[in-house]
């Protein structure tokens, strides 16, 4: 690809683009585009926003939500299926945890793909503790690494399989957070050496995923500043957790961050992230973060373009045969 995409990924007010939105987007051309709940209504009017936010930047953008399931799901009942908790789900399947996740991860994939979007915010491998915060801890997978490694794992397997891009989240661990980031700053004071037993851990496993999303926390024994905005951490995350997929950020919004969002955004980018996510702003906002962003550098355009080239044509499957096994597994009707 010639050109350079815009280094951002952004999102819609409503249910189809605004005439102001789609000029924006036409001269932002961002690399991506992200969806919410306000963004959802029907399956036909979910693929025609889809379709209009591609028409605006003339390719095969990547579209991405948060559909983990459980609170963080934005695809709802009646029309989706309703999901329990990623923690309780897996102490539900127990022992058949693994495939449960594969499966769960699988359906999921295949109702996104059936409405053009076709990357998901998940597996989320922080590694749970008895402390974590509750806004993340019925999220995560678990409280050893090697568990949640291998759940994620799974998880990702079954996004790919059903032709959707998994992001890995939060690089490198969210998990010790006691506080909720969308309000507040966490500070984690672990030693390193605690830090890649447990948290470090499932990243460096799965550091062959196409795209990750950082974690807006500080390691006080690696820098002061947090960890979407560090050199330090992103030179960690490259180097020693050796993950070369596309970095977004979180987004940038959230009240752990603090600065303008154009400073923000700058400063993300010379810390050593890709691309900035920057969700529920105005339009004014939104073409602050693009302005400041400005386009992908050379080693950005190529993760992006590995990303984009990892998408998969969905493998054939019967979907409802494998929601009821999926079902068995959960109820203990059957073993994997």
């Amino acid at each position: 690809m010639s050109r350079r995409f815009g280094a951002t990924i952004l999102d819609a007010e409503g249910l189809r683009l605004t005439p102001e939105e789609r000029r924006f987007f036409t001269s932002a051309d961002p690399f991506g585009f992200i969806l919410f709940a306000r963004n959802i209504d029907t399956p036909g009017q979910v693929r025609a926003l889809c379709a209009e936010m591609r028409d605006a930047v003339g390719r095969d953008a990547p579209i991405t939500i948060d559909q983990e399931g459980g609170r963080v799901q934005r695809l709802r009942g009646p029309r989706w299926r309703e999901w329990l908790p990623p923690l309780e789900h897996v102490q539900r399947a127990g022992p058949h945890a693994e495939a449960a996740m594969y499966l769960r991860y699988r359906i999921i994939a295949h109702e996104l793909n059936d409405l053009g979007i076709d990357s998901n915010c998940a597996p989320m491998v922080d590694v749970a503790t008895p402390r974590t915060h509750a806004f993340l801890q019925n999220r995560c997978y678990g409280f050893e690494a090697a568990t949640v490694a291998r759940l994620g794992r799974a998880a990702a397997d079954g996004m790919l399989a059903g032709g959707v891009l998994p992001v890995l989240k939060h690089i490198p661990g969210h998990g010790r957070a006691v506080v909720d980031s969308h309000f507040d700053l966490p500070v984690v004071t672990d030693s390193v050496e605690t830090l890649w037993q447990n948290d470090f851990a499932p990243f460096r496993a799965l550091n062959d995923l196409p795209m990750g999303m950082t974690a807006h926390l500080v390691y006080a024994a690696l820098d002061d500043a947090p960890a979407t905005l560090s050199e330090t951490v992103m030179t960690l995350i490259r180097d020693q957790i050796g993950f070369d997929g596309l970095i977004m950020t979180d987004d940038i919004s959230m009240k752990a961050l603090r600065g303008s969002l154009s400073d923000l955004a700058r400063s993300a980018l010379a810390a050593g992230c890709d691309v900035i996510l920057h969700c529920n702003g105005t339009l004014e906002e939104r073409r602050m973060v693009a302005e400041a962003a400005g386009r992908m550098d050379a080693s950005a355009q190529a993760r992006a373009e590995r990303a984009h080239a990892a998408r998969r044509t969905p493998d054939e499957v019967d979907i409802a045969a494998l929601a009821a096994k999926l079902e068995a597994l959960l109820d203990g009707r059957l073993d994997d």
